[in-house]
C-alpha cells in the first residue's frame, strides 16, 4: 500500500512537471514576475522620496502629512499586491483592513481615526512590503529575462547555426552542423520544461512573501 501510495505521487509529481507550459497558470504567474520588477521600482521610489521629503520637512510641520500619505500609499500598494498575489496566483492574502473599513468612521473623531489607523499592523508591514517587493522584482526579472533568452537561443540553434554572422556556443562546443544544432533545440525543449517549473516557483515565493507580510493582521 505505501509503495503503491509513494507510486502514485512520483508520478503526480512527473505530470505536473511536464504539464507546466501547457497550463494557464503558469502563464498568470509569468505575468506577476513580468510586473514585479516595474512595480517594485515605483514602490521604492515613492516610498523612499515620500519618507525622506516627509522626515526632511518635519521640522516645519509640513511633512507630517507627507509623511502619512507615504503610509497610505504603502497600504494602496498593500492592497494591490495582496490581489494580485490573489487573483494571479491564487492564494489567499489577507488585504489590510483600512481598505476593508472606513478609515473614518462616523462615531470618531480625526485623530481617534489616525491613532487607529497608526495602530494597525499593516500599517507598518505595508512599508516592509514596498521595499521587499522591489527586492524580489529586480531578482523576478533577472531570472525571468536568463530563462526566457535562454529557451528562445537554445529553439534557435537550427535556424542559426550555418548563418555565417552567428557563432553559437555551447560552453566550448561550436555548434556547426545541422545534427547539432538539433540536439541543442532538444536541450531547448527540456529547458521549456525546467523553465516553466522554476518560474512557477519563484512566483509562489513572490506570494508568500506578500502573504506573510498582511498575515498579521486579519
Amino acid at each position: 500500500m505505501s509503495s503503491n501510495r509513494r507510486f502514485t505521487a512520483d508520478t503526480s509529481l512527473v505530470t505536473e512537471f511536464f504539464a507546466a507550459p501547457f497550463r494557464l497558470r503558469t502563464y498568470r504567474r509569468l505575468a506577476y514576475l513580468l510586473l514585479a520588477f516595474p512595480l517594485g521600482l515605483a514602490y521604492f521610489v515613492g516610498i523612499t522620496v515620500g519618507g525622506s521629503l516627509g522626515v526632511g520637512l518635519a521640522v516645519t510641520w509640513v511633512g507630517i502629512p507627507i509623511l502619512l500619505g507615504t503610509l497610505l500609499a504603502a497600504t494602496a500598494v498593500a492592497g494591490l499586491e495582496a490581489k494580485l498575489a490573489t487573483h494571479l496566483l491564487g492564494y489567499d492574502v489577507s488585504v489590510p483592513s483600512a481598505f476593508r473599513t472606513k478609515l473614518r468612521r462616523e462615531d470618531e473623531g480625526f485623530f481617534d481615526a489616525l491613532r487607529r489607523f497608526l495602530s494597525r499592523p499593516t500599517t507598518w508591514t505595508s512599508v516592509g512590503l514596498a521595499f521587499a517587493r522591489f527586492a524580489f522584482g529586480v531578482v523576478a526579472l533577472c531570472v525571468t529575462v536568463t530563462a526566457v533568452a535562454l529557451l528562445f537561443a537554445l529553439l534557435a540553434a537550427p535556424f542559426v547555426y550555418d548563418d555565417p554572422t552567428t557563432t553559437m556556443q555551447v560552453g566550448g562546443y561550436v555548434v556547426d552542423t545541422l545534427p547539432e544544432a538539433l540536439g541543442v533545440a532538444g536541450l531547448g525543449v527540456l529547458w521549456l520544461f525546467v523553465a516553466a517549473n522554476l518560474l512557477d516557483l519563484l512566483a509562489g515565493v513572490g506570494g508568500r512573501l506578500t502573504q506573510g507580510f498582511l498575515a498579521v493582521e486579519g
